[in-house]
């Protein structure tokens, strides 16, 4: 990480300390308002503050809260050492901005930083330092709650993500006012969980450790994320909070991380559970011997520490490690000259700005999956009358999981529709609950769209129901809402179908019964504005999905990158067809990667090499070659599109994804513009990490096939010859 190291600093206030005062740095403590397992005692973490013996306490909310508990650690503790304080600021502190799988479908990582740096402005005037994100799990699983957090299911893109995220909480100097410390998580492997069941077992293969779930992390240190913390997954068998192999010997020693490995909430103590430790003190020593530097909500360092380093089990120089990175995090955001805040100075409400930028990022977010007819924009001329119906129509709850206490509820979309339509008679009604069967408000549903001209439908899962812990084994609408669409659609008014939620759903059993789909997933605070924008047309659609949407949960998983089988084989097929198939269901999904439509169309040349050959040599020694695209806006209006390339070895020792993304750029074309399009590729893009544990990266020679296109599905090629 960039800045001074304080190693003077950091060897002054070591050689001073107890070791009891050493242990209490690596041991964070939660604040009262949570109420989770194991956490929230107020006086536990006063009491230890005032000791020396805690390094950090989480959910502490508020300006004068946070000054009043470091006022006890810096005034009245023996070595006057401030505490960092840490929150789960995962897509907004009072402006909430979409949930980060929502950012990711905008494939603009400068919505990611945008939301960084007004959150890191919000939380750090109230007094926190250090916040639990980005997530950068990269996920093949809907069921799993926690697809929510990530950014879908493509390595390039997490981590063209991650790196946006932590550029926009850090900045350039952690000590500003108005940048606090990111927090890469969840390392590693945690989006393979088995089953989609949250804190499930991983078992990975090391080229798919290092191919599919490391890249984003490596790219998070390399930008300088301030900590990372340890994943609740085994992975293939080992406990990662007891894994030296990730966070020793790849985090610290071959990436050269220097900074702090923290736990999740209890994380250490669980090794007992997960049959990986007998005893807490087994847990302590595996834990802190693996790499982890500080402790989460549980005590096990700082219960038996004393004990490990007196039997040998705990090398000193370890602990001493572990301490230091904690005074370093310190050190770098400048607690020990500025250890308080302004407490007048804090913001305690969105501002008009941050909710212009909110909504502008909502805006981004949203994808037309369908849009048959051009029903949409609604704005064409806009209906003399228009039924807003569904379950989520008028409701507030649009912010999505992870939130925090009294955040301010989400705009509703009939009161973003009622806003843009001022000419148009609306009218509305609920039809059914989110999750409740009761059926008896459809008949209001379906005379209010009967006396309309068009209908804009507002369903989905609550944000109650995605997140974590939030698992589900079907991926259908809950409750009756299926029902609610089929009685709507049946009057034959145009409908468009606004969907909500925090994963992809299966919508196969209703898809066709509608003119219009946009996904909306959880757009945060200026929801129903951003959604009134895109459906009436003052904002064009333009984001495109970054996890594919399967016809039915039997399917999953299902992702775009995936390996070929040697059957079903067919010489003539394209080589996305290299899969086995179902004998039930369609083949492929319902809803590719990287699809999404506009309200104008598009046209992509093929794409064109800056050389069509080029030596294994050449690229070792970082020699790139350009690709060029044309992309024309064919129809009648302005809009975006995102020109995306992606690349595929046909033949190499390892197997290779039947394409990999390596490139994306969303582009702004008036009617009838053309642009060229430019991607820079090289030998990261045409290489692999092996299965040798000590990590190595291979580049072959032989053809390289390099598509280019609007979606994953694109078929335009250019072949490259490596020799």
């Amino acid at each position: 990480m960039s800045g001074h190291d304080h190693q003077s600093r950091i060897g002054e206030l070591l050689g001073r300390m107890t070791v009891e005062e050493k242990l209490g740095q690596l041991q964070q403590l939660a604040w009262a308002w949570d109420t989770g397992p194991g956490g929230g005692d107020t006086a536990a973490a006063e009491a230890a503050a005032r000791k020396g013996l805690l390094g950090s306490v989480l959910n502490v909310v508020g300006a004068g809260a946070s000054n009043a508990l470091q006022c006890i650690a810096v005034e009245e503790s023996r070595l006057g050492i401030p505490l960092v304080f840490g929150l789960d600021v995962i897509h907004g502190y009072h402006t909430t901005f979409p949930i980060p799988l929502a950012q990711a479908a905008a494939f603009d990582p400068a919505v990611t930083e945008t939301d960084a740096e007004v959150s890191a402005r919000e939380a750090r005037s109230n007094g926190i330092h250090w916040t639990f994100s980005p997530m950068m799990d990269v996920t093949r699983e809907p069921r799993w709650g926690r697809i929510a957090e990530s950014t879908g299911e493509d390595p390039y893109l997490t981590t063209a993500y991650a790196v946006a995220k932590v550029r926009g909480y850090q900045g350039d100097d952690l000590t500003a006012p108005d940048r606090i410390a990111a927090c890469a998580k969840h390392f590693v492997a945690y989006g393979g969980a088995e089953g989609g069941r949250d804190y499930n077992s991983v078992d990975v293969s090391e080229q798919r450790l290092r191919n599919l779930y490391l890249p984003p992390f490596r790219a998070a240190v390399d930008a300088g994320a301030a900590t990372v913390m340890a994943a609740f997954n085994t992975i293939s068998g080992v406990p990662a909070h007891a894994n030296p192999h990730t966070l020793t010997g790849i985090l610290k020693e071959a990436w050269g991380f220097d900074g702090v490995v923290v736990s999740d909430w209890t994380g250490v103590l669980e090794l007992i559970a997960h049959g990986g430790a007998s005893d807490e003190a087994e847990a302590a020593r595996r834990s802190l011997t693996a790499g982890v530097d500080m402790e989460m909500v549980s005590t096990t360092f700082v219960d038996h520490g004393r004990d490990l380093l007196a039997s040998r089990a705990l090398d000193p120089e370890r602990l001493d490690d572990a301490v230091a990175r904690v005074l370093r995090l310190k050190l770098r955001l400048g607690l020990f000259e500025r250890p308080y805040v302004t407490e007048t100075a804090a913001l305690t409400a969105p501002s008009a700005e941050s909710r212009a930028a909110a909504r502008e990022v909502a805006g981004r977010c949203l994808v037309l999956l369908k849009n048959d007819d051009d029903v949409l924009p609604l704005a064409g001329p806009a209906p003399r009358a228009l039924a807003v119906v569904g379950p989520f129509a008028d409701s507030g709850d649009l912010l999505g999981t992870w939130t925090l206490p009294g955040a301010p509820e989400a705009v509703p979309v009939l009161a973003g529709l009622r806003a843009a339509l001022p000419d148009t008679e609306i009218r509305h009604a609920a039809g059914v609950s989110s999750q409740g069967l009761d059926t008896a408000g459809i008949a209001e549903a379906v005379a209010v769209a009967e006396a309309a001209d068009a209908v804009v439908l507002v369903v989905g899962e609550p944000p109650a129901i995605s997140g974590e812990a939030a698992v589900r084994s079907e991926l259908g609408l809950p409750g009756a809402q299926e029902e609610l669409i089929a009685a709507v659609a049946g009057t034959g008014k145009p409908c468009a179908v606004v969907l909500v939620g925090g994963r992809p759903l299966t919508i196969g059993g209703w898809a066709d019964q509608v003119a219009a789909i946009v996904m909306a997933w959880h757009p945060g605070i200026e929801a129903g504005s951003a959604v009134a924008d895109v459906l009436t047309g003052a904002v064009v659609p333009g984001g495109k999905l970054p996890v594919t949407f399967p016809r039915a949960v039997g399917q999953v998983p299902l992702y775009y990158n995936h390996e070929r089988t040697g059957r079903p084989y067919d010489p003539a097929a394209p080589e996305v067809k290299y899969v086995s198939k179902y004998l039930d269901i369609a083949d492929g999904p319902e809803f590719a990667f990287g699809h999404g439509l506009s309200y104008t169309t598009f046209s992509l040349g093929e794409p064109q090499l800056s050389r069509e050959r080029i030596t294994v040599a050449e690229l070792l020694e970082d020699v790139t070659v350009e690709v060029t695209v044309p992309v024309r806006n064919t129809g009648a209006r302005e809009g975006e599109e995102v020109v995306q390339l992606y690349v595929q070895d046909p033949a190499a020792t390892l197997t290779q994804p039947v394409r990999r993304l390596c490139g994306f750029r969303r582009v702004r074309l008036a009617a009838g513009e053309e642009r060229q399009v430019r991607f820079t590729v090289g030998a990261d893009d045409f290489g692999y990490w092996s299965n040798d544990p000590a990590g190595v990266f291979i580049v072959e020679p032989g053809e390289i096939h390099i598509h280019t296109g609007g979606s994953s599905r694109t078929q335009a090629r250019r072949t490259l010859l490596i020799t």
